[in-house]
């Protein structure tokens, strides 16, 4: 300041300084902030999308699942040409109508994920074992002696294969529950929990009664 002014117009000057830098901090003295305290806004990595968030678990359960649900809907399809009894026609069109979607549904996850979707009731090349160790899964000559069963005969072994069908695929949805992380997948484990382990029910009811 110019020493030859006079004390208090040197005090004025002084004090206007101090208010404008007081109001460039505040204003921030380049462009990092653009308000006082905050620090510079950093760009981050956007968050993996649903498809992403998937693991071993859950491609081998819709990978154990498609085949499973498709060889439900073989013995369902045997029911119009050799059972008897119009409720277990009715049970195998309830079978065939829930588990078809699903096999879509499960169908479109691996074309997502880029894995692998199983043909027909084979899951060869798909890096999981032998089909025999799928739970509940049915073999050649199970199949073949179900396919020669008529009438009541017939309904009786269905109901009973099909107890056993149901119950693999609980196992399997448990397994999901526990080891799997995609969300979708999870909760159709709970869709398929919960729907077979009524239709056991009904089935056992349906052998009790005959």
């Amino acid at each position: 300041m110019n020493t030859n002014r006079s004390l208090p117009r040197r005090v004025a000057l002084a004090a206007t300084a101090v208010a404008a830098g007081l109001v460039l901090a505040a204003c921030g003295g380049d462009n990092t902030t653009n308000t006082a305290g905050t620090a510079p806004v950093t760009a981050t990595a956007p968050a993996p999308s649903e498809a992403d968030r998937h693991n071993e678990a859950d491609v081998a359960f819709a990978q154990g699942m498609i085949p499973h649900h498709r060889q439900a809907i073989l013995m369902s399809d045997m029911v119009a040409a050799h059972g008897a009894s119009p409720d277990v026609r009715a049970l195998a069109e309830k079978i065939k109508k829930a588990q078809a979607p699903e096999i879509e549904t499960m169908t479109g996850w691996l074309k997502t994920w880029g894995e692998k979707v199983p043909t027909g009731v084979s899951m060869d090349g798909m890096g999981h074992g032998d089909d025999s160790g799928m739970p509940g899964m049915m073999d050649d000559q199970d199949m073949d002696r179900l396919g020669k069963a008529r009438g009541n005969a017939f309904d009786t072994m269905f109901l009973t294969m099909m107890i056993d069908h149901h119950e693999g695929a609980i196992a399997m949805a448990n397994t999901e529950k526990q080891q799997g992380v995609y969300g979708p997948a999870k909760a159709l484990a709970d869709d398929i929990i919960a729907s077979q382990t009524a239709e056991i029910t009904l089935m056992r009811d349906m052998l009790k009664t005959g």
